[in-house]
């Protein structure tokens, strides 16, 4: 004979839609894409169902244009941190710095770089990169690189120098190169000219990001317990593609080209998932919060009813139709499971029990299987 409990320890109830998307024009006071919080940006933390839309540049600045020049060139075979990495090491393309200091200039006072002495025979090539047309520039989680204009005898584009700074300073002999520029995950390439006299060039990039939040009512899910997968295009489109940024953690900050997205948000490792669709505007970060109704689950198998799990339990979640949604092992493994009912199987001493049960989103339960 087989029996079931279910004891409730949470009474959060979840009402109104799965996904939660808040769009809000941001402040004009914000300058820079970051992967934690942007310089600009209030670094303290938000209370719970605080989220939005904040600039990177002010509003009323126009769109980017996209850069002309030639497509860029193959990346040669060099060590390079994936720029999808959201926590990076120093160094890391996407990277972003602290905050500015309060007494620092205002755009329109940066100050210009001093051209270095340049060696006889060489150039100087200055550059740059902005949202738009108009200030002030991106000053930071640039990832620049020189190419030669022409591909080898293998028809590779050698790469002759890369640098991270903001605005760095090239000096190169007389000649063409491509230089392109990277920020999170968008880019441009331009070719440029060297002769004589120093070459200042300036990118438009047209970029914003996206972080994310994961959500089970009004309570955050804690960290570790939820990711993230970016896709381009529309979920509806219905084309099988592979993620441009996978396993993104809540709160990072994602750098990408202007356009649409859809997301899948991950909650737990069973089949406590959501899509929905997104939109990254030109120097904006975009607060995506997605509510899940799900739960999580605590499974026991008990002699008696409140007796001790017993150990060495090979679990079963299946769905009313017969499909597996979660396999587990232990005396009382915890497992995420979306809204909708199940049955369970217990498997100890090569006995098997089984029983039903219902999930209620935000409900946590204890699920005790009695073994008789």
């Amino acid at each position: 004979m087989t029996g079931l409990r279910s004891a409730l320890t949470g009474r959060l109830r979840l009402r109104g839609a799965a996904v939660v998307l808040l769009l809000v024009l941001g402040s004009a006071q914000g300058a820079v894409a970051q992967t934690t919080v942007p310089p600009g940006f209030d670094a303290i933390p938000r209370p719970p169902g605080s989220v939005g839309t904040q600039g990177f540049v002010p509003p009323a600045g126009p769109a980017a244009i996209a850069p002309s020049g030639p497509a860029l060139p193959q990346q040669p075979t060099v060590a390079d941190p994936n720029p999808l990495q959201l926590r990076p090491p120093v160094a890391q393309p996407a990277s972003l710095p602290p905050p500015p200091a309060p007494a620092a200039p205002a755009p329109t006072a940066q100050a210009v770089p001093t051209v270095p002495m340049v060696p006889a025979g060489q150039v100087a090539l200055m550059v740059s990169a902005r949202f738009g047309r108009d200030p002030p520039n991106i000053a930071a989680g640039l990832h620049w690189r020189i190419y030669a204009d022409k591909p080898d005898q293998n028809g590779v584009f050698r790469l002759l120098k890369e640098e991270r700074a903001a605005a760095p300073i090239f000096v190169l002999p007389p000649g063409s190169y491509v230089v392109h520029v990277a920020f999170g995950l968008a880019t441009a390439a331009k070719k440029v000219q060297l002769r004589s006299e120093t070459v200042r060039e300036s990118f438009e990039i047209s970029a914003g990001g996206a972080r994310f939040e994961g959500r089970v009512g009004d309570s955050r899910i804690p960290p570790g317990q939820v990711t993230f997968d970016v896709f381009r295009g529309s979920q509806f489109e219905g084309e099988d593609r592979r993620p441009i940024a996978s396993n993104v953690a809540a709160s990072d900050v994602v750098l990408l080209p202007e356009g649409n997205y859809h997301v899948v948000s991950n909650y737990g490792n069973s089949n406590a998932t959501v899509r929905s669709d997104i939109r990254v505007q030109l120097g904006k970060l975009t607060d995506v919060v997605v509510n899940h109704r799900a739960a999580v689950i605590t499974l026991k198998l008990v002699a008696q009813t409140g007796g001790e799990a017993l150990a060495n339990t090979q679990w079963s979640v299946l769905t009313p139709g017969g499909d597996v949604v979660k396999e587990a092992i232990g005396a009382f493994p915890k497992v995420v499971l979306a809204e909708g009912e199940y049955s369970v199987v217990a498997k100890n001493d090569d006995k098997t029990f089984d029983g039903k049960f219902k999930v209620e989103p935000g409900v946590d339960r204890e699920i005790e299987v009695l073994a008789r």
